[in-house]
């Protein structure tokens, strides 16, 4: 079993490979921290679809303010979504925006161990 699945099991894909390359010169101490705090972090893809479905009851914008794109998600709040053109986008695409943000995370966090 890779070192990264025993430390981040719900890590998949895109994001596996990614943390694999990160993590490679950690040893297993710097990557016990580093999985604690990615964990913490990390944000899940079907979290991102589910705030972005609120959006359609009315509540647009709360999936960028959960990746820390607060711009946006005011730009979203006061345009419902871009007059849901962005919501219907960010449907399509709610799996690259929590990899972009779990990529910077990853590497915020692997400067700091």
């Amino acid at each position: 079993m890779s070192r990264v699945l025993q430390y981040i099991p719900e890590a998949q894909g895109e994001e596996y490979i990614n943390l694999e390359r990160i993590t490679e010169q950690m040893d297993e101490d710097q990557l016990r921290v580093f999985s604690i705090s990615y964990r913490e972090r990390r944000r899940d893809p079907q979290n991102v679809l589910l705030l972005t479905l609120l959006s359609f009851l009315g509540f647009s914008g709360f999936q960028r303010f959960y990746v820390g794109q607060i711009g946006m998600g005011i730009l979203y709040l006061l345009t419902s979504g871009l007059c849901f053109i962005g919501t219907i986008i960010d449907l399509i695409n709610h799996k690259d925006i929590a990899k972009e943000y779990n990529a910077d995370v990853a590497l915020d966090i692997a400067k700091m161990v």
